[in-house]
């Protein structure tokens, strides 16, 4: 024994193992050691412990990416993967930067000899991904996210992936990269629509990763993208020959470089708009136009650094454009616009838009009139340099003129207007908007030929426009069916009144908002004379409208299905009225900020409520909470607001 323990009463154990030893406990639990121990002794461990560790559960997520890799890429089916991506964020990222040629394909079916159900299945899953690019998805703020944008890519594949996706915005926080957009180029190879909006850090990367994976994208829209430079744009002019549409905006790394390789590759681009960047100038249009085989139908050049020699090439080589819109080109000079005009190229423009180009003046607007014979609709927006005698000479040249547009066209005044309709015998509609040109003046409608082709009447927020000048619109314009006046707070019944009766056509829908001197009397006639066509009337702010105007209406005006008295002096008795009326198609009902209306009209309400899709009570305070949710509760299929 005091071999074994070698004890000499000094508190120590022997030295050459330790009671707590794995061949000890061994013997211990075999029941076969007999030990001696000193009971007031301790024992001091000299030898470590051995812990015997507890064995894992196996988990697949010790396997690092490449493993798991090769196993998605032999899962069967696209709703296997998409299953698979569900797990976590790790998985979903793996599937999400698999491309369809990373898919090891496994005739399963013909190795285990599956059935003829089991082929018409797979038959018919075939079928469902043959329908490629169906599907659409818009992520905004907050949702815009790399996450969701691989789920989507993933998720999608199953039924064609996207075919057209959309993101405004982004998170603040995780917002979209080229992570997420080179997702969707992996799951998404029939993507047809890309539109980013205001999408800051989404770069070159991204946009190559889309023009390899998306060859058949055929509209890009890029608004707001300040990393993409013309590096991306680049890669999709060389990858994806079917681009039909394009659209840059506030993009300012985007330049010539880009849109040149734009206008050698994608030969099937047909609408451009080009938008607030400064580095894009007469190269990039030069290279897009001069094309021989430029199919370019709609261009929009916005605050562009572009000179007159644009829109020489323009006027040469635009035979195809059908729709040209030019807004503040402030390098272009009245001489661009006369050589766009006298090339005489765009004989298939039918819609011009000029806005903010001090280059229009009236010499040039006349050149466009003569180069462009077929052009159908022209508006005009902030040109301060063109005056009357410049629309009319346009009108004189311009003989297919349809429709005509002027905004804030401060030097064209009521003589310039009343003769340009006069010449225009096709023309269809008229605007004019916040023209401070247009005044009354003395008559002389009697010296000019009446517009029976005019059907289409606005004037709005003109402030000089009175009575006066609408009384001799009216004789001009006999065959109206459209009438906008709104914001014409000089206008009185006495202008009103003549051109009602004048139209001879019927008239279909009027707008008198905030027509403020308009009485009971215009509306009585209108209801008289044009109650069998009139399909809307707008009294919006008209305060001096009262119920008799209503009854007129409910006696009168059968085809009437949208009516607004918001803010007039209508009370319970006008509601009752209206509703025991003729008019059975009554849709659309404002009653906003009638004061006057009060509970009483709740069987009204409700009886008018059973044609309404639309009911307007917002600011009528007499009518109770609670009377409005009845009416919420019974009229079920009518949107209220309150």
């Amino acid at each position: 024994m005091p071999t074994l323990v070698n004890y000499s009463g000094d508190n120590e154990f022997y030295s050459g193992g330790s009671l707590c030893s794995a061949d000890l406990g061994l013997m211990l639990a075999l029941g076969h050691a007999d030990i001696y121990c000193p009971v007031s002794k301790r024992a001091r461990i000299s030898g470590p412990f051995v812990v015997e560790e507890r064995t894992k559960n196996p988990s697949i997520e010790v396997l690092p990416n490449e493993c798991l890799f090769e196993i998605f890429r032999r899962l069967e089916g696209s709703r296997e993967r998409s299953a698979a991506a569900c797990v976590s964020k790790r998985w979903l990222m793996l599937l999400s930067n698999m491309r369809s040629s990373d898919i090891r394909h496994t005739n399963l079916s013909a190795a285990n000899g599956a059935s003829d159900d089991t082929k018409i299945a797979s038959a018919d899953e075939d079928v469902e991904v043959e329908c490629d690019g169906y599907l659409t998805r818009c992520l905004e703020g907050k949702k815009a996210t790399d996450i969701r944008l691989s789920a989507m890519a993933v998720g999608t594949s199953s039924r064609g992936g996207l075919g057209k996706l959309s993101v405004r915005g982004s998170n603040p926080v995780r917002g979209i990269t080229n992570v997420g957009l080179s997702a969707i180029a992996h799951g998404c190879p029939s993507l047809r629509v890309l539109s980013l909006w205001d999408v800051q850090d989404v770069g070159d990367e991204g946009l190559m990763e889309i023009a390899r994976g998306c060859h058949s994208l055929e509209k890009l829209d890029l608004t707001k993208c300040p990393s993409i430079s013309n590096k991306g744009l680049v890669a999709i002019a060389e990858n994806c020959p079917s681009l039909t549409s394009l659209t840059i905006e506030s993009c300012k790394n985007i330049g010539n470089e880009g849109l040149q390789a734009i206008g050698r590759c994608c030969t099937k681009l047909e609408t451009l708009t080009i938008k607030d960047c400064p580095l894009v100038g007469d190269q990039a249009v030069v290279s897009l136009l001069s094309s021989g085989n430029t199919r370019l139908k709609k261009v929009k050049l916005h605050s562009l650094n572009i000179t007159d020699f644009s829109l020489a090439v323009i006027g040469h080589y635009g035979k195809a454009i059908t729709d040209l819109n030019l807004c503040k080109l402030g390098h272009v000079s009245p001489r661009g616009f006369w050589v766009m005009g006298a090339a005489q190229g765009l004989q298939s423009l039918s819609s011009l838009t000029v806005t903010s180009c001090i280059g229009l003046t009236n010499p040039s607007l006349e050149a466009v009139g003569k180069g462009c014979t077929n052009i159908k609709s022209m508006c005009l927006r902030e040109c301060k340099c063109v005056t009357d005698s410049g629309l009319v000479a346009f009108s004189q040249a311009a003989g297919s003129l349809e429709h005509l547009l002027l905004e804030e066209c401060d030097k064209i005044t009521q003589t310039g207007i009343l003769n340009a309709v006069s010449i225009c015998s096709k023309l269809k509609s008229l605007s004019l908007v916040k023209c401070s040109g247009v005044r009354d003046l003395p008559p002389q409608a009697s010296l000019l030929s009446p517009c029976d082709s005019l059907r289409s009447l606005s004037i709005r927020s003109c402030a000089g426009f009175g009575s006066r000048s609408l009384a001799m619109v009216g004789k001009l314009c006999p065959q109206l069916h459209h009438l906008d006046l709104s914001g014409l707070t000089r206008i009185t019944d006495a202008g009103l009144l003549p051109l009602l009766e004048s139209s001879k056509a019927g008239l279909i829908k009027v707008n008198l908002t905030h027509c403020l001197n308009v009485t009971d009397e215009v509306v009585l006639s209108l209801a008289r004379l044009h109650g069998g066509t009139l399909e809307l009337l707008n009294l919006d702010g008209c305060r001096r409208v009262t119920d008799a105007s209503l009854v007129a209406i409910a006696d009168n005006c059968v085809l009437l299905n949208d009516l607004d008295v918001s803010k007039c002096s209508i009370t319970d008795s006008g509601v009752a009225a209206l509703s025991h009326g003729v008019q059975l198609n009554l849709q659309v009902l404002s009653l906003s900020g009638c004061s006057m209306v009060t509970n009483k009209s709740f069987s009204s309400l409700r009886t008018l409520g059973e044609s309404l899709i639309g009911l307007n009570l917002q600011h009528c305070n007499a009518i109770s909470s609670s009377r409005v949710e009845a009416l919420v509760e019974d009229l079920w299929r009518c949107d209220i607001l309150s």
